[in-house]
């Protein structure tokens, strides 16, 4: 098994050696009550964030660095694009 800890959201990414998956966890979901007022905005938001964890959870099982500066750079960068459109 192979953890990679990312310097970003609370990102850990562990790999399992047998079968070439593995899991994710982070920071990146935002938490709500049902009767919040921007409960459609924090919904969509998780959304985006569950697609950003499978394209790096899918990236990594694929044997792409995820580590390099520019590949945390990126993530970032996609993390704010998204944090945009739902404020």
């Amino acid at each position: 098994m192979i953890e990679i800890k990312l310097p970003c959201y609370g990102i850990t990414i562990t790999l399992d050696n047998d079968d070439d998956c593995g899991t994710i966890s982070s920071d990146l979901h935002e938490d709500y009550t049902e009767d919040h007022p921007d409960k459609a905005d924090i919904m969509q938001y998780n959304c985006m964030m569950d697609a950003i964890e499978s394209i790096l959870l899918a990236h990594a099982c694929a044997g792409i660095d995820v580590e390099t500066l520019p590949y945390i750079e990126g993530i970032e960068t996609a993390v704010q694009a998204c944090a945009s459109q739902t404020a």
